[in-house]
């Protein structure tokens, strides 16, 4: 898997429970019969003008002969079994990029998952690739296992080796798996020498961002070998993280430096992390003019859905996707392409796109999960198996098991191409359909307590031609029966009927200053070791948090004193994500007052995107002071984000029995709505909204709940069957 930075969700896709509705008056429908315009199809792509005929249209399989050995079949648009390489390049992909482990396996030959892809089995998908007219990138990884940001771990065989012999090593294992490649006939266009290397390559780290000595002998061996082996196929450099600023032109500069000798330099790109398609075209194209290098994006991708497949969490789901665009096919469709149209806008040194694991489907249900996760142990079809655990320890752990990536799949979960697919060859015809709405703006606010909730008036509308329109909401009346510190869920309706939901967080109080690092003065907070201020996708609030790594073992920390806090009983709270730490390390929340001493929790680093947050009960004494602090001592690769730090007043008071208001609402929600006038049931409706924030508040008094249950109640006697 990747180290991925993650984006904030606004905008979450409804298309699947939309139903069609009437288009917005300033559309139009294209048409073959205009000549050159569109073609019709299921899905809008706009054409891509200049589009060069050579240019890569890409895709990693590398997972597929796993999958064909769990039982997984592919089919062709009619819904019968075809080999997946031949319908790619009936969808217009040219060229098929695969993954290479050294020694994917553990002392017992268990395979390590994720495809399992050694240099015999990456041959043998090139083979197929070959077979089927499709030229073949070979992604050397330097690895057993995966490799990038976050880990670059040496592959088994090269441990104990010294930096010049590890050069010769990897110089040496590149030209033996080319040369098996070009023994077996296979086509290798482009070889990429290293995955995603920010931080390093083949077990060795870089202490900072700056390109170094050894990380260049390492890549200028690999390179030396493509040249010697396949004269003919380009040399790519890989990177992620273009949304960094500085960072590409950091590397690019390293490599000129010490004359890494490469053709591609190639990013990641994938919108819920890294940025802008325009901020994409800007540093490719810095790269292009500033050292005469080609630019393509070697990994992207989009979900069609945020369902998962196979009963194994996803990477990307609800809190994840961010909004660029909808989770749906039609956001598949135009996410690829506007990442196409991005690597072009560079000019002729833009040369291609790859999709990353479009064919890694679920080998089962989420119902069948047990008989999922003998195949996936099997076959080594999901993203890890158990023997894993012995080589990276920290990044697998005991988190084996299926396929994090089936609903970004550009395949239905039975083997069908999705319309998806096809945008490799809409790109040069641009394709329209019938317009619909593909999702509509799900409203999300924080406010402090007893201040004024304010819903929009108007949200976004989405159609699948990438109109958005505004459109008038009317919100549920539930709003005003908000009480106290919570989260709230507030229904409205657009002019035209489509549901909306307001996500309302009511905030409690907090005495500590700049707690999610959202302002720029951080004269209130010490930081020590690499922790920083940085603006990122992996706060958990805001775009702002305390972020640190380092190749070598280090300490960081945070602390703040806070003055003049109210004397009584709170609760410290701060949000932790991290990988690269194992549970050894200490991680430690920290309060000391003067009422009740020094209280501490630990911190948690479980996986990336997995957000922990810690609470620590204390009590403020006459003099107001806090002190609170966080520190970690961690091993090396580690990387780690605070963020969100509260100190609020403990909740009290007395319970109120909702006893009665659940039952009314269990009541309400076990009506069926097929028997009863719309009118009656949207007064149920607005009814349960109230009592379902009623429910949830904090400071709900007995005079609330006793209200709402009554128009629960009454709202569930007075339905109206249908006549």
């Amino acid at each position: 898997m990747h180290h991925f930075s993650r984006g904030r969700a606004a905008v979450v896709a409804v298309a699947t429970a939309l139903a069609l509705v009437a288009a917005p008056a300033s559309a139009a429908l294209g048409s073959e019969a205009e000549g050159d315009g569109p073609v019709e199809a299921g899905i809008f792509v706009n054409k891509v003008e200049g589009l060069s005929p050579d240019f890569v249209n890409g895709v990693d399989v590398s997972t597929v002969l796993s999958l064909e050995e769990s039982g997984v079949v592919f089919r062709d648009d009619a819904g019968q079994p075809a080999d997946l390489f031949a319908v790619l390049a009936d969808h217009g992909v040219n060229t098929v990029r695969v993954r290479v482990w050294n020694d994917p396996y553990d002392a017992s030959g268990q395979g390590y998952g994720g495809g399992t892809t050694d240099v015999a089995r990456a041959v043998e998908i090139g083979e197929r690739a070959t077979s089927a007219g499709l030229g073949v990138l070979v992604d050397f990884h330097y690895s057993d296992f995966w490799a990038d940001p976050a880990r670059q771990l040496a592959p088994t065989a090269w441990v104990g080796l010294t930096p010049a012999e590890t050069v010769t090593a990897l110089h040496d294992f590149t030209a033996s798996a080319l040369q098996q490649f070009e023994d077996a006939g296979v086509d290798v266009t482009m070889v990429q020498v290293g995955n995603e290397t920010n931080n390093g390559v083949a077990g060795y780290t870089r202490a900072g961002r700056e390109i170094d000595a050894p990380f260049a002998a390492l890549l200028s061996a690999g390179s030396a070998a493509v040249r010697e082996v396949l004269p003919d196929a380009l040399v790519a450099v890989h990177f992620t993280n273009p949304e960094s600023s500085g960072r590409y032109a950091t590397y690019a500069a390293g490599l000129a430096q010490f004359g890494v000798d490469y053709d591609v330099f190639a990013s990641s790109y994938y919108p819920y992390w890294h940025g802008t398609t325009d901020n994409l075209t800007a540093v490719l194209t810095d790269i292009a003019t500033t050292y005469g290098k080609q630019v393509m994006v070697a990994e992207t991708s989009w979900a069609h859905t945020l369902d998962d497949g196979d009963g194994f969490a996803n990477v990307i789901g609800s809190g994840t996707i961010g909004d660029a665009y909808p989770a749906s096919v039609q956001g598949q469709a135009t996410e690829l392409r506007d990442v196409i149209a991005a690597v072009a806008a560079v000019g002729d040194a833009g040369i291609g796109v790859f999709y990353w694991e479009p064919a890694w489907l679920p080998v089962g249900p989420p119902s069948a999960y047990d008989a999922n996760r003998v195949l996936w142990e099997t076959y080594g079809s999901g993203w890890a198996t158990s023997a894993a655990s012995s080589y990276d320890p920290v990044h697998v752990g005991e988190w084996y098991g299926g396929s994090a990536w089936d609903n970004q799949s550009l395949f239905a979960w039975d083997g069908t191409p999705l319309e998806s697919l096809r945008t490799f060859e809409y790109v040069r015809t641009g394709a329209v359909a019938p317009l619909r709405v593909v999702s509509v703006e799900q409203v999300s606010l924080s406010v402090p307590d007893g201040a004024a909730v304010e819903l929009p008036a108007i949200v976004a509308v989405t159609w699948n031609d990438g109109t958005v329109e505004q459109q008038s909401v009317t919100w549920s009346s539930a709003v005003d029966w908000i009480r106290g510190p919570g989260s709230y869920s507030i229904p409205g309706r657009t002019a035209s009927g489509l549901d909306v939901i307001a996500s309302v967080t009511v905030l409690a109080a907090n005495f500590v200053n700049n707690g999610s690092f959202e302002s720029a003065d951080m004269s209130a907070w010490t930081l020590t070791g690499p922790a920083a201020r940085t603006f990122t996708g992996d706060a958990s609030d805001g775009d702002y948090a305390v972020t640190f790594w380092s190749g070598t073992a280090y300490q960081a920390s945070a602390s703040q004193t806070l003055t003049d806090v109210p004397a009584g009983t709170y609760e410290l709270q701060a949000t932790t994500q991290g990988t690269g730490s194992p549970a050894s390390d200490p991680r430690v929340l920290t309060a000391t007052t003067s009422a009740g001493g020094s209280v501490s929790a630990p911190l948690s680093f479980t996986a990336w995107n997995e957000f922990h947050t810690a609470s620590l009960p204390l009590t403020v004494g006459a003099d107001g002071v806090v002190e609170i602090s966080a520190t970690f001592t961690l091993s090396a690769g580690a990387w780690g984000v605070f963020d969100d730090v509260r100190l609020v007043a403990a909740t009290g008071g007395e319970p109120v029995d909702t006893s009665r208001l659940s039952a009314a609402l269990e009541s309400a929600a076990s009506v069926d709505r097929s028997l009863y006038t719309d009118a009656s049931l949207a007064t149920l409706d607005e009814a349960v909204a109230i009592g379902e924030v009623v429910l949830e508040g904090s400071r709900a008094t007995e005079a609330d709940v006793k209200e709402a249950t009554k128009l629960v109640e009454k709202a569930v006697q007075k339905l109206k069957p249908l006549k």
